[in-house]
């Protein structure tokens, strides 16, 4: 969805969200299936799994050191921009190292947009891994390297804080005590701001490393800069929010998940919760 009409001109920018292949996220999830069979919608699976396992570890496991460097000594009155810059710089590194996985996972996924009398762009992982270094040099696996920085500064520096700050909210005021049903509405709102603070960097991120490249003359994008103008230019503000829905609905339920287990194992280990 992220890729519909990319770059397409009309003075209204309502009209991207029209004649597009995929309308809305259910009606988009029946095409894949009609189109690519239910394997469809698992293309990028391993590679979005060795990306979740480096990613997210790094920035999980990172961001309490972090927060302490800041001088955060109190879990419940800790500032939010402590809370803040300490997620960012977390996601930060931890999507430095995962970007070639990342790349592979963006690039299987966005194979539909092939002609069908064509072969897949990548037979595998490990073929899409070998061939973008055999075509690209090893600097390939780091194309769109700035925007997947930025967007991962971006989403920790979100999804980390919002959820440790709106659990020592509600704990601080007694709405709620440590337990389950904090870790979910905590997790809740947090996936929901996540979600609106990155579709625009992850539209940006997306069609950078799905883009083909062709020399420096046949590249459509440039820069993160330059990706986001020409996208804003040609459909509007509201072109960077493409796959919004479906997005959410990723992290929304990814959020809830990745916390409460977080939570869980930390209670299993013996650590203080978040």
């Amino acid at each position: 969805m992220q890729l519909d009409n990319e770059l397409t001109r009309n003075a209204n920018s309502k009209s991207i969200f029209h004649d597009r292949y995929y309308k809305g996220f259910f009606r988009g999830g029946v095409r894949i299936v009609h189109d690519e069979g239910v394997r469809g919608l698992y293309k990028g699976l391993f590679p979005s799994l060795m990306r979740e396992g480096s990613y997210s570890t790094i920035r999980l496991g990172a961001y309490e050191p972090l927060k302490r460097l800041f001088g955060a000594t109190d879990p419940a009155h800790t500032p939010l921009w402590k809370k803040i810059c300490s997620g960012a710089i977390s996601g930060a590194i931890g999507s430095s190292i995962a970007t070639p996985t990342d790349l592979v996972k963006v690039r299987m996924q966005a194979d539909v947009f092939r002609h069908p009398s064509q072969s897949p762009r990548y037979s595998s992982t490990l073929s899409a891994f070998a061939t973008i270094v055999r075509t690209e040099g090893l600097q390939g696996l780091y194309t769109g390297v700035a925007p997947t920085v930025k967007r991962a500064a971006i989403l920790t520096a979100t999804q980390i804080p919002t959820y440790d700050h709106t659990k020592h909210t509600i704990l601080n005021h007694g709405w709620l005590s440590e337990g389950v049903p904090i870790h979910v509405v905590s997790s809740m709102v947090a996936g929901f701001m996540t979600a609106l603070t990155t579709s625009p960097v992850d539209v940006v991120k997306t069609r950078i490393m799905n883009q083909k490249k062709q020399g420096k003359e046949g590249i459509l994008y440039r820069s993160t800069w330059h990706c986001l103008t020409r996208t804003i230019k040609s459909e509007g503000f509201f072109g960077l929010y493409k796959g919004f829905i479906p997005n959410w609905m990723r992290i929304g339920p990814h959020t809830i998940i990745t916390f409460f287990i977080f939570e869980q194992l930390r209670k299993i280990v013996g650590m203080a919760p978040v």
